[in-house]
Protein backbone atom coordinates (compact mmCIF):
# COMPACT_ATOMS: atom_id res chain seq x y z
CA UNK A 1 0.00 0.00 0.00
CA UNK A 2 1.40 3.14 -0.74
CA UNK A 3 1.46 5.80 1.43
CA UNK A 4 -0.27 9.54 1.28
CA UNK A 5 2.80 11.25 2.99
CA UNK A 6 6.84 10.34 2.79
CA UNK A 7 9.43 11.61 4.73
CA UNK A 8 13.10 12.51 3.28
CA UNK A 9 15.26 13.03 5.87
CA UNK A 10 17.84 15.18 3.12
CA UNK A 11 21.27 17.56 4.27
CA UNK A 12 19.84 17.23 7.62
CA UNK A 13 16.20 18.76 6.57
CA UNK A 14 12.88 17.02 6.85
CA UNK A 15 11.01 16.86 4.29
CA UNK A 16 7.11 15.61 4.30
CA UNK A 17 6.34 15.27 0.63
CA UNK A 18 2.20 14.29 -0.37
CA UNK A 19 1.24 11.87 -2.71
CA UNK A 20 -0.62 13.49 -5.90
CA UNK A 21 0.89 17.20 -4.58
CA UNK A 22 4.42 16.66 -4.25
CA UNK A 23 5.49 13.54 -6.06
CA UNK A 24 3.50 10.73 -7.51
CA UNK A 25 4.10 6.88 -7.28
CA UNK A 26 6.38 6.26 -10.20
CA UNK A 27 8.43 9.45 -9.28
CA UNK A 28 12.30 8.27 -9.22
CA UNK A 29 14.26 9.99 -6.36
CA UNK A 30 16.20 11.76 -8.71
CA UNK A 31 13.32 13.90 -10.36
CA UNK A 32 11.72 14.47 -7.10
CA UNK A 33 15.62 15.89 -5.51
CA UNK A 34 16.02 18.04 -8.49
CA UNK A 35 11.84 19.28 -9.23
CA UNK A 36 11.15 19.45 -6.34
CA UNK A 37 13.70 20.24 -3.56
CA UNK A 38 15.52 22.08 -5.86
CA UNK A 39 18.82 19.91 -5.28
CA UNK A 40 20.39 20.48 -8.73
CA UNK A 41 23.46 18.96 -7.98
CA UNK A 42 21.93 15.61 -8.39
CA UNK A 43 22.96 14.98 -12.38
CA UNK A 44 20.52 13.27 -14.52
CA UNK A 45 21.95 11.83 -17.39
CA UNK A 46 21.27 8.22 -18.79
CA UNK A 47 18.61 7.52 -16.35
CA UNK A 48 19.42 4.05 -16.63
CA UNK A 49 21.90 3.52 -13.92
CA UNK A 50 24.54 3.64 -16.39
CA UNK A 51 26.76 6.29 -15.51
CA UNK A 52 26.45 7.74 -12.03
CA UNK A 53 26.14 11.05 -12.41
CA UNK A 54 22.83 11.27 -9.83
CA UNK A 55 24.85 9.23 -6.76
CA UNK A 56 23.68 10.18 -4.13
CA UNK A 57 24.48 8.85 -0.28
CA UNK A 58 21.40 7.11 1.54
CA UNK A 59 21.98 6.18 4.76
CA UNK A 60 25.43 6.54 4.37
CA UNK A 61 25.87 4.22 0.79
CA UNK A 62 26.07 5.55 -2.20
CA UNK A 63 23.04 4.82 -4.70
CA UNK A 64 21.82 5.88 -8.17
CA UNK A 65 19.01 8.35 -7.64
CA UNK A 66 17.36 7.82 -10.93
CA UNK A 67 17.23 3.98 -10.27
CA UNK A 68 15.16 4.34 -7.13
CA UNK A 69 11.30 5.37 -6.61
CA UNK A 70 10.98 8.24 -4.10
CA UNK A 71 8.88 6.10 -2.02
CA UNK A 72 11.80 3.66 -1.32
CA UNK A 73 13.73 6.67 0.51
CA UNK A 74 10.74 7.08 2.59
CA UNK A 75 12.45 7.49 6.57
CA UNK A 76 15.91 7.46 5.15
CA UNK A 77 18.92 9.79 5.58
CA UNK A 78 19.70 11.11 1.94
CA UNK A 79 23.08 13.36 1.33
CA UNK A 80 23.51 15.33 -1.97
CA UNK A 81 26.28 17.04 -3.04
CA UNK A 82 24.74 20.16 -1.68
CA UNK A 83 24.76 18.96 1.87
CA UNK A 84 28.72 18.75 1.82
CA UNK A 85 30.24 21.93 3.31
CA UNK A 86 33.43 23.60 2.00
CA UNK A 87 36.04 21.96 4.11
CA UNK A 88 34.64 19.05 2.64
CA UNK A 89 38.38 16.79 2.27
CA UNK A 90 36.88 15.17 -0.97
CA UNK A 91 34.94 18.36 -2.38
CA UNK A 92 38.60 19.95 -1.63
CA UNK A 93 41.06 16.88 -3.43
CA UNK A 94 38.80 17.00 -6.31
CA UNK A 95 39.12 21.34 -6.86
CA UNK A 96 42.61 21.05 -6.31
CA UNK A 97 43.98 18.09 -8.79
CA UNK A 98 45.47 19.17 -11.71
CA UNK A 99 48.35 19.93 -13.48
CA UNK A 100 51.23 17.89 -14.65
CA UNK A 101 51.45 13.96 -13.37
CA UNK A 102 48.21 14.54 -11.86
CA UNK A 103 45.81 15.49 -14.61
CA UNK A 104 42.07 17.10 -13.70
CA UNK A 105 39.80 15.77 -11.92
CA UNK A 106 37.23 18.10 -12.85
CA UNK A 107 37.16 19.54 -16.28
CA UNK A 108 33.50 20.23 -17.59
CA UNK A 109 32.13 19.26 -13.86
CA UNK A 110 28.93 17.66 -14.72
CA UNK A 111 30.23 13.98 -13.22
CA UNK A 112 32.05 15.33 -10.81
CA UNK A 113 28.77 15.47 -7.81
CA UNK A 114 28.58 11.76 -8.72
CA UNK A 115 32.29 10.63 -8.37
CA UNK A 116 32.05 13.31 -5.21
CA UNK A 117 29.58 11.07 -3.63
CA UNK A 118 30.71 7.89 -4.47
CA UNK A 119 34.14 9.02 -3.13
CA UNK A 120 32.51 9.59 0.42
CA UNK A 121 30.70 6.31 0.06
CA UNK A 122 34.35 4.62 -0.67
CA UNK A 123 35.87 6.44 1.91
CA UNK A 124 33.34 5.67 4.32
CA UNK A 125 33.46 2.23 4.23
CA UNK A 126 37.34 1.87 4.11
CA UNK A 127 39.72 4.99 3.96
CA UNK A 128 42.65 3.85 2.84
CA UNK A 129 41.71 1.68 -0.51
CA UNK A 130 43.85 0.33 -2.68
CA UNK A 131 44.30 1.28 -6.36
CA UNK A 132 42.06 -1.81 -7.41
CA UNK A 133 39.48 -0.63 -5.19
CA UNK A 134 39.54 2.99 -5.64
CA UNK A 135 39.04 1.85 -9.50
CA UNK A 136 35.73 -0.87 -8.61
CA UNK A 137 34.51 1.44 -6.35
CA UNK A 138 34.63 4.23 -9.18
CA UNK A 139 33.38 1.62 -12.14
CA UNK A 140 30.01 2.91 -12.41
CA UNK A 141 30.86 6.05 -12.97
CA UNK A 142 31.00 7.66 -16.12
CA UNK A 143 33.74 11.16 -17.11
CA UNK A 144 32.82 12.05 -20.79
CA UNK A 145 35.97 14.47 -20.84
CA UNK A 146 38.02 11.34 -19.87
CA UNK A 147 39.29 12.89 -16.57
CA UNK A 148 39.76 9.12 -15.30
CA UNK A 149 43.20 9.88 -13.75
CA UNK A 150 43.15 13.14 -12.62
CA UNK A 151 39.96 11.77 -10.57
CA UNK A 152 41.69 8.43 -9.30
CA UNK A 153 44.34 11.11 -7.75
CA UNK A 154 41.93 12.90 -6.31
CA UNK A 155 40.37 10.00 -4.54
CA UNK A 156 43.77 9.43 -3.31
CA UNK A 157 44.38 12.94 -2.07
CA UNK A 158 41.28 12.76 -0.30
CA UNK A 159 42.34 9.19 1.41
CA UNK A 160 45.62 10.22 2.50
CA UNK A 161 44.00 13.58 4.03
CA UNK A 162 41.49 11.88 5.83
CA UNK A 163 44.08 8.78 7.37
CA UNK A 164 46.33 12.12 8.56
CA UNK A 165 43.03 13.70 10.22
CA UNK A 166 42.28 10.07 11.66
CA UNK A 167 46.58 9.97 12.91
CA UNK A 168 46.64 13.76 14.20
CA UNK A 169 43.51 12.93 16.03
CA UNK A 170 45.09 9.60 17.82
CA UNK A 171 47.96 11.60 18.85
Amino acid sequence: MIKETIQLNVNGHVYSLKKGRDYEEADTLSKVLRERLGLTGVRVSCEQGACGACTVLINGKSALSCMMLVTEADGCDILTIEGLDGSDPVVDAFVNTYGPGEGTAMQCGFCTPGFVMETHSLLNENPNPTDAEITEALSGHICRCGCYHGIHKAVEKAADHICKCKEEANE
